[in-house]
């Protein structure tokens, strides 16, 4: 199994202090995991965030990605491309939607706490509150 981590989801990983603590279901799905990939939409995303003062970013946070051990995966064509399979989220958040083609495109779980990406059905999207 691989999971993608959504950018929500990074964060209370590498927080672990932060109180937002996963779920036993989740917490189980990164223990068994064979790989937990981190991209580099969700630093473009919290980077674009803290930009806009939606949120602090975490001091190093490039480092710490680095030095957590998760795997790094690049926003590519193929992902790019892949967009246009989630015609339902067109005006949802542009970066959730890169995150979903490509953990579509590489056969991956996304791992999420976001309640609308959850309830849209979607067989390889994961509750990180579960």
């Amino acid at each position: 199994m691989k999971i993608l981590l959504d950018t929500n989801a990074l964060i209370w990983l590498l927080d672990s202090a932060g109180g937002k603590p996963f779920g036993p279901h989740a917490k189980q799905d990164l223990k068994n995991a064979g790989a937990v990939y981190a991209s580099s939409v969700n630093l473009l995303e919290i980077r674009i965030k803290a930009m806009l003062g939606k949120l602090v970013a975490p001091a190093g946070l490039q480092d710490a990605i680095a030095a957590s051990g998760l795997v790094n995966l690049s926003f590519g064509m193929e992902h790019a491309d892949a967009i246009s399979n989630f015609p339902a989220l067109s005006k949802h958040d542009p970066f959730d939607r890169m995150l979903l083609a490509q953990a579509q495109t590489e056969s991956m779980f996304l791992l999420t706490s976001d309640r609308f990406l959850i309830g849209q059905g979607l067989d390889f999207v994961l509750s990180a509150r579960d």
